[in-house]
């Protein structure tokens, strides 16, 4: 089946782009955005994906604001590569690299936007993510992160909130290849669950720094990242790696608040090549639940099937939420963050899953002592 991009001489294999270079059913292809406001009053953020193989897209948009956060959720049956709608929002690459634009249009669940992503950096290709449960590949990923600013509005219960690139930044990152999606397969699990990941792209007035680490139930990391990473100059290349400086060895250190496994406070230690060590401390502030864009939803998880066209909206208290239920373990966490005489904003995300030695963690879902 061919696609108005295969008049473009950009094929990887004999096949047509409609066409993905495996048959696995959990093969992905996904936007994600995050933005906040400086002053940490307003959080938002947005997932749309592809899964070709199940003939799926989905995409979710949500907000925090004033400790509430609002969802709408959306999923259709896709036959083509290259959607760049799913009901109410729609993705579009303006200038590849450099500019995105979000848009959620007016609908019955009281969120829309308008909203337009400048890169701030360049974007930075993460280490490989694979991962196999014996012997069963589970992950096989490519993912880049890019640091940016948002213009426009968003619309929350008719209130209408403007997005100004001074003030409000954020990340997005795309991905794709392999990882668990939709209604798990049946047959009996491989092993019981354990995931520990954490990822910190983090804001600074003159540069931006990235963080992430995977690490197994003893703390034996299967992926790591560390980078220090310049601002894109007018006119420069949004692809030009030269500034960016990979760390030799990254550390994480978090004191978990008590009875959950979220963060009181965290820190982070970079060290260059160089030798010179640098250490990032963070204060959370403000709580994005990532269950708001389909993470660990139990009904719209990303690759779900909803039949042909499907659009709902959800919104909870956040300080409602059970931290030890399986639906809101998985957080972003607005931060202030300090790197010597530098202050800056981000997030810290969170996912952990089972047992984690070095955070004392020993069972499924125990909490912090």
């Amino acid at each position: 089946m061919l696609h108005p991009l295969d008049d473009h001489p950009i094929h990887q294999t004999p096949e047509p782009l409609a066409h993905v270079a495996t048959g696995d059913r959990n093969f992905y292809d996904r936007f994600f955005f995050n933005g906040y406001s400086r002053d940490g009053e307003l959080f938002f953020a947005a997932a749309f994906g592809l899964y070709p193989n199940r003939a799926i897209a989905d995409a979710s948009f949500s907000v925090v604001r004033g400790g509430v956060q609002t969802s709408v959720h959306a999923s259709i049956q896709a036959t083509q590569r290259a959607l760049a709608r799913v009901g109410p929002v729609l993705v579009e690459v303006v200038e590849p690299m450099r500019a995105l634009r979000l848009r959620v249009d007016p609908n019955p669940h009281g969120l829309a936007a308008e909203a337009l992503f400048r890169a701030r950096s360049p974007a930075v290709e993460e280490p490989r993510f694979v991962r196999r449960e014996q012997g069963i590949l589970m992950m096989d990923v490519t993912r880049f992160t890019q640091f940016g600013r948002w213009e426009g509005w968003i619309e929350v219960d008719g209130r209408q909130l403007p997005l100004e690139p001074t003030r409000v930044w954020g990340s997005r990152d795309r991905s794709w290849g392999i990882r668990p999606i939709g209604e798990r397969a049946p047959g009996p699990l491989l092993s019981a669950p354990q995931y520990f990941w954490l990822w910190a792209p983090l804001h600074f007035d003159d540069v931006c720094t990235h963080f992430d680490v995977n690490e197994d139930a003893q703390g034996v990391r299967w992926h790591e990242n560390g980078m220090q990473i310049p601002l894109l100059q007018s006119g420069g290349d949004a692809l030009d790696a030269a500034g960016i400086e990979a760390m030799r060895a990254v550390v994480h250190r978090i004191a978990w608040q008590p009875g959950t496994r979220r963060a009181a406070r965290g820190e982070l230690s970079f060290m260059a090549r160089s030798g010179e060590q640098r250490v990032i401390s963070l204060e959370p502030i403000l709580t994005f639940q990532m269950l708001g864009i389909g993470y660990l939803h139990p009904e719209w998880g990303h690759g779900m099937w909803k039949g042909a066209e499907a659009v709902a909206g959800e919104r909870w208290v956040l300080a409602d939420c059970p931290p030890l239920d399986p639906r809101f373990l998985h957080v972003q966490q607005l931060c202030r963050a300090r790197m010597g005489a530098r202050e800056g904003i981000g997030v810290l995300e969170q996912l952990v899953i089972g047992p984690h030695a070095p955070s004392g963690f020993q069972g499924l879902l125990d909490g912090a002592r």
